[in-house]
């Protein structure tokens, strides 16, 4: 199977699963880079996942109807275009012969998911669209933060070689927010810097894994002594994780 991210917008990427002769995309928020490369590798398209309702990840499904030869997917508790297969927490979806697990992830949408594929050959795969990114989590348009950081908390328990496929290219700004967090954590230092390395070529930072992500994202890292005095020093009511979690993304915000 083939893993590409297509670029979208300025900033976005759209996930493409292939198998050489079929292909499902995720979260295509426009329809061109998914007709190119479809065209570009003769695939026929089996399947849409889509994470959740913003405009961003839905506005290409419209233009891709007329190629797809198999169901759109997406969260039953969101406007998704229409027809669309509802989905629910702890449901599956099996396409290419390959299983997905769906997660609820509330917290940037009210009824966000995410697709976790556990993997027979080759390493997981999560499709988390905008709730976990590469040092940084999505903000919080419809949710609590109670709830984001249950859906990350969620995440961040699943394998940690599980491939982190999330939906835009922040990785660097999310990371210098990191290091104003963490200042003294190498592991951070280091991806920083191979990350800054891979934009510097225009390469993604992308796909991260859940092992990274525990090691450098701060929103995962709220049990963590530096982060909770970070968090403390910017209105964190209490050291309890969520309230670490709050203090954090109202913190990011306004970062700059």
């Amino acid at each position: 199977m083939n893993l590409t991210a297509l670029p979208a917008f300025t900033d976005n990427y759209i996930w493409m699963l292939d198998d050489g002769t079929s292909a499902f995309v995720v979260d295509p928020g426009e329809a061109a880079p998914v007709q190119a490369a479809l065209d570009a590798r003769r695939l026929a398209l089996a399947a849409i996942l889509v994470t959740h309702h913003h405009g961003d990840h839905v506005g290409g499904v419209g233009s891709l109807r007329s190629r797809l030869k198999g169901p759109v997917y997406g969260p039953r508790r969101e406007q998704i275009p229409t027809p669309y297969v509802a989905l629910d927490d702890g449901d599956a979806v099996e396409v290419l012969g390959q299983r997905f697990e769906v997660i609820e992830v509330p917290g940037h949408t009210a009824g966000h998911i995410a697709y976790f594929h556990a993997g027979r050959e080759g390493a997981p795969i999560l499709f988390c669209g905008d709730t976990l990114f590469s040092g940084g989590c999505g903000r919080l348009f419809e949710g609590t933060p109670e709830q984001m950081h249950r859906s990350l908390s969620r995440l961040a328990a699943l394998p940690g070689d599980s491939r982190v496929c999330c939906a835009h290219e922040y990785t660097l700004s999310n990371l210098k927010f990191a290091r104003a967090v963490e200042p003294d954590n190498a592991a951070l230092a280091r991806y920083s810097t191979d990350c800054e390395a891979l934009r510097a070529d225009n390469r993604p930072t992308l796909p991260s894994s859940i092992a990274v992500e525990r090691e450098v994202n701060p929103f995962l890292r709220c049990d963590q002594s530096a982060v909770v005095r970070s968090a403390t020093r910017h209105g964190a009511a209490s050291t309890a994780g969520s309230d670490v979690f709050a203090a954090l993304r109202r913190w990011k915000n306004d970062f700059r």
